[in-house]
Parts: structure tokens; C-alpha cells; sequence
């Protein structure tokens, strides 16, 4: 094994969970039954003791990916010597989802006489538990870390290295073979390799129902195909039981190859989340948002107002870390984290993601209930008293907290949003308190944020650096699109942050802040410039801006957390914020472009 680019996969999944597919035929990634539970497949992070399953010939000169037309169903074709190959992979959505999350990986041969490979190794548990194979009627059952994981085959398996299921089968002209991998339950017996019709049953099943949810879009605009593929990945990482979204899939992914910037993203970071109830809504998915203002009212709940950074996505407080030293990490960037430590952090901007999202939830999806906005009127409560705070900012950072410009921004969008719903509905409020608050968080704002040196908003309190973040203060209409401050600071960000279309995170003011040479520009960022530039007005560069960060998408335009100073991805793949900006800014600039 070896290990492909990140950018070099496809993802499938079933609102459970998702597995990612290589452009060579491996499924690299695979956690079940549940986005967070441990990895049967991990190869992307260890490509000798990971686990892996691969479906491919034997030999092939070229791949190639594409989706099935508005769904999430991967195609993945071969050219070889001998002829054509195609695989279909995907994961069936049936009424009944908790009844079992099968992978169905389905080859046939288009042209030619074929020779195929496949190689099911799991390795359970992170790798960390050793499993047996026992050969059944029409299959395998591989038996780990409490878990049985079945794979019904019709073709003939045997034993591989490290108990693996493997075999080397021909295919002709138009013949096809099935697999169907799952979990079995205590007592159930192992599955029936699935005949052709049913093959094609599920996936003309899974094919309706992606089809039917894409159909409820909104948007008809210039770039119909790259929004609807980005709502359609934001879809694969929603958690259907409770409505949550994870920020990706995949854990430990690296930021930079050249340290250990590696964190697990299979939880729910607030901010992102809240973000993604307002485009949902934006592009006609009013029950996704409805899904999700249910699960945020349960996580506000008896909280006193005090709001963590990230939930689980059953909505679980506490979220423990550690290393797993025995995997190597994606070329070797170790150490491989599982779970995240920042749950209690202080993050004073979920609260503004928060309140905008039900604002906009109340005006475009429902009228907010009673026990909403009691869930609501806490958190501004405490809001109100503990603003004044320094907190780790928006992106997490792991030192001493700052009073970062961003995090007083949206705690004003907070306070801003609520006395608007207060006022429009009517709904019963410390309206005096909270005004004052909103008013001298602006001030205060406007006279430390403000770097008279620099010519700019800056990063923090205090601070000559600048931080892309800042980018979302006329986004929240905390300044104006042409305010002369604003401009200048969009200047700055652009001369400071930006290369090309491109733009970093934020200047680094010391060492704690990460490598010199942090190779690479966060996506989401990027997709801010052309919303901020929209804003004001230049709308050609903002255009020319955004076609030209779409050829930074993969091959299914699909993105990474990060581009790479050779355009390649980096980080946990594929990431919801960039995809929810890149809806954003879309919508904004197509809007504008009228």
C-alpha cells in the first residue's frame, strides 16, 4: 500500500457514518456505525497497519471519478490492458436507518476481459485490536473488538496476510459481481451474497432518495452544479438521529506536513454547525434547520447560558483525547489524535452563530416556540456578564486566551440578534441590559480593535497582526461592506494574508502559533474575500476570485480544510465550513450579479 494525496478520494456514506473511496479502488476510511465510533478501515492513516478494502484490477493504467448524477453514488472507473472496469460504491439509505449502515461495492466490466483483486483487511478499533476470520457460506466473518463484520461475497475468498479476505477473479464483457460488507448483530446470521436484482434495487433506492432531497434546492443560479454537489457532502455529515454535523468525517488528517497540526473532526463545533442551519435554510433545507434547532435547544438546556465549543453528535459534554502512538499517521505525520480536550474552552462566538442562525431561523423556517426562546434569552443572559472575557478564539487556539477582535464581533451579532427577535416577536427580554451591552461591546470594538499604527483591524486587542477571521465583519453587518475602516482592513488582509486567490489563516505572531511555513490557505477563508468583496461592490474580482477557487476543488469539487502552496489538500477531508462559505459567498455574488 502507499498513500494517495487526500484530494485523491470520493466520499459515501449513509447520515450515519461515511467511508472514503480512492481514486485506486481502496476504501482507506471507514469508522462504524457511527461518524466517531473506531475505525474498521484506517489505511489513510497507517498504510501498513490501518486496514483497508480494495476493489480493483489487478492491473490499470488510469482511474477515474465521478458521481452518479445529483447523488452521493461514486463510480469509479479503470482503464487497463485488457479492457474497461467500473465500481460503484455506495451506502443504501432505507427507511429504516438504524437497521444496519451496509457498504455495497458493486464491479462490472464495460469492455474486455477483466482481472480483478479485492483485499478486505479491517483492522479494528484504531488498529489496536487483533480479529479472526471464520469462512462461511457465501463470504467472511471477521471477528474483533466485539464486533462482527460481515462480507458476502460470491466469489470464492480465501486467507490473506493479517487475516485478510482475498481473491483474483475474471469478469468478461458485461458480467458484474457484488460485495456487501456490514455489521452483524448478536445471533444474526452472516448475509446472502446479494443477487443482481437486488444490487440493483438498492442503488436505484439510494439513487431516489438523493435525488429527491437535491430536488429541494432553491438555487437556480450560475453555479447550480458546484452548489449542489457542496449541499449534497454537507448532507453526508449531517448525524441523522440528532441533526448534528460533524466538521468532517476524518480525523488527523495534518494541516502541514511539517508538524504535528493534526485534529479528530468527527464532532460538532457549534459555530460551524449553526452556520449550516442558515444556509440550509438559504437553499430550501427548512428540516435539516428544524433538525437542528431541536438539538441545540436540548444543549442550552439547564446550562446556565454557558454554551461549549463542541458537542458530540449524540450531544455528549465531555470529549476525551488521546494519542494512538501505534499508527504512523498520513506520511508520517504523527502523532494520530482521537477525541478533542477543547469542550471546555471558553468561545465566546458560537454565541453569535448561534443567535444569527435561530434569527434567520425564525424569519425563513418557523416561528421560534416559547421553550426556544427561554434557551435563547439564557444564553444572552450570560452573554451579557462574561463578554468582557478573553477566550480562545475561533480557531481554537490551543495557548493563552486573547480578546480576539472576531470573538467581540459575534458576541455583538448575539446580542444584536436577540433584541431584533425580541422586538419583532414581541418576546420578553432585558432588552435595557442587553442594548447597553451590544452598544459598548461596538465601542470597544472600534477604539482597541482598531490599530491606528497599522491602518487596520487586527487580530487581537493589542496586537499588529492580522487575522482572516475579521473578514466576517461585514458578512455579520457588524461594519459596512464600504465603511473606510472596513476597506482598509480588506486591503491589509489581501496584501498580508492573501497570495493569488488564496488566503491564510492569520500572521504568526510567535512560535506557539505553528510552523513558519504553515504550507498552506484555509478554503473557507478564501470564500469569505469573494463574499467581503461582493459586499463592496467589485464584483468582477470577486467573480474571477471564485472561478478561480473552484479550481482548487478536487476532481468531485470536493475540498480539504486546507490548500496547499502546490494546490494540493490538506487536513480533514472534505470540510463542511468551506463548503458552507463556499455556498455563501455563491449565493451573495450570484444575487449581486442579478
Amino acid at each position: 500500500m502507499s498513500y494517495l494525496p487526500i484530494e485523491d478520494h470520493g466520499i459515501i456514506g449513509d447520515l450515519h457514518t461515511a467511508a472514503l473511496v480512492g481514486t485506486d479502488g481502496t476504501i482507506d476510511w471507514l469508522c462504524l456505525p457511527a461518524f466517531d465510533s473506531p475505525s474498521v478501515f484506517a489505511s489513510i492513516l497507517d498504510d501498513e497497519r490501518g486496514g483497508h478494502f480494495t476493489l480493483r484490477p489487478a492491473e490499470y493504467t488510469r482511474s477515474y471519478q465521478l458521481y452518479l448524477p445529483d447523488s452521493n453514488v461514486l463510480l469509479t472507473r479503470f482503464a487497463t490492458p485488457e479492457g474497461v472496469a467500473e465500481v460503484l460504491d455506495f451506502m443504501p439509505i432505507e427507511d429504516d436507518r438504524e437497521a444496519r449502515h451496509d457498504l455495497i461495492r458493486d464491479i462490472r466490466v464495460i469492455r474486455g476481459r477483466v482481472t480483478i483483486d479485492i483485499d478486505c483487511r479491517p483492522a479494528f478499533d484504531y488498529a489496536r485490536q487483533e480479529h479472526t476470520i471464520e469462512f462461511v457460506k457465501s463470504g467472511v466473518v471477521f471477528r474483533g473488538a466485539g464486533t462482527l463484520l460481515n462480507l458476502a461475497s460470491v466469489v470464492p475468498l480465501s486467507e490473506g496476510p493479517s487475516h485478510s479476505a482475498v481473491a483474483r477473479f475474471e469478469l468478461k464483457e458485461g458480467e458484474s459481481v457484488g460485495f456487501v460488507l456490514h455489521e452483524l448483530g448478536e445471533g444474526e446470521e452472516p448475509r446472502e451474497a446479494p443477487e443482481r436484482t437486488e444490487c440493483q434495487r438498492l442503488l436505484q433506492g439510494t439513487l431516489d432518495y438523493w435525488r429527491q432531497w437535491i430536488s429541494k434546492s432553491t438555487y437556480r443560479g450560475r453555479w447550480r452544479e458546484i452548489v449542489n454537489r457542496s449541499a449534497l457532502a454537507l448532507k453526508l455529515m449531517l448525524y441523522d438521529p440528532t441533526g448534528a454535523l460533524v466538521a468532517a468525517p476524518t480525523m488527523a488528517l495534518p494541516q502541514t506536513l511539517e508538524r504535528a497540526h493534526n485534529w479528530d473532526y468527527r464532532y460538532t463545533w457549534l459555530t460551524e454547525a449553526a452556520f449550516a442551519m442558515f444556509v440550509l435554510i438559504r437553499i430550501g433545507f427548512r428540516d435539516e434547520a428544524h433538525k437542528f434547532m431541536d438539538w441545540l435547544q436540548e444543549r442550552s438546556r439547564g446550562t446556565g447560558g454557558l454554551l461549549q465549543p463542541i458537542y458530540g453528535i449524540d450531544g455528549r459534554t465531555v470529549i476525551d483525547k488521546e494519542e494512538l502512538h501505534h499508527l504512523s499517521g498520513y506520511r508520517d505525520s504523527s502523532p494520530v489524535r482521537v477525541g478533542d480536550g477543547i469542550y471546555d474552552q471558553l468561545h465566546l462566538d458560537p454565541y453569535g452563530a448561534v443567535l444569527d442562525a435561530a434569527y434567520l431561523y425564525n424569519k425563513y423556517g418557523a416561528p421560534l416556540d416559547y421553550e426556544d426562546w427561554q434557551s435563547l434569552r439564557s444564553l444572552l443572559d450570560w452573554l451579557s456578564q462574561n463578554w468582557h472575557q478573553p477566550d480562545a478564539g475561533i480557531w481554537d487556539v490551543r495557548g493563552s486566551r486573547e480578546h480576539f477582535v472576531s470573538s467581540k464581533v459575534l458576541s455583538w451579532v448575539a446580542l444584536d440578534r436577540g433584541i431584533r427577535l425580541a422586538r419583532q416577536r414581541g418576546l420578553p427580554a432585558d432588552e435595557e441590559v442587553w442594548v447597553d451591552q451590544r452598544d459598548a461591546i461596538f465601542e470597544e470594538v472600534m477604539s482597541k480593535g482598531w490599530n491606528t499604527k497599522k491602518g487596520s483591524f487586527v487580530r487581537h486587542y493589542g496586537s499588529e497582526a492580522l487575522d482572516a477571521s475579521l473578514l466576517l465583519m461585514p458578512v455579520v453587518e457588524f461594519v459596512g461592506p464600504t465603511d473606510p475602516r472596513w476597506l482598509a482592513t480588506l486591503e491589509r488582509v489581501q496584501m498580508e494574508l492573501t497570495y493569488d486567490v488564496l488566503v491564510e489563516r492569520y500572521e504568526r505572531e510567535s512560535a506557539s502559533d505553528g510552523p513558519a511555513n504553515d504550507q498552506g490557505a484555509f478554503g473557507v477563508c478564501s470564500f469569505w474575500m469573494v463574499e467581503c468583496l461582493t459586499r463592496a461592490g467589485h464584483l468582477q474580482e470577486a467573480r474571477l476570485a471564485l472561478e478561480k477557487i473552484f479550481s482548487y476543488a478536487n476532481h468531485l469539487e470536493l475540498y480539504a480544510e486546507k490548500i496547499g502552496y502546490s494546490g494540493e489538500g490538506l487536513g480533514n477531508f472534505p470540510h463542511a465550513f468551506t463548503h458552507l462559505a463556499l455556498i455563501t459567498a455563491v449565493v451573495r455574488l450570484d444575487r449581486a450579479l442579478g
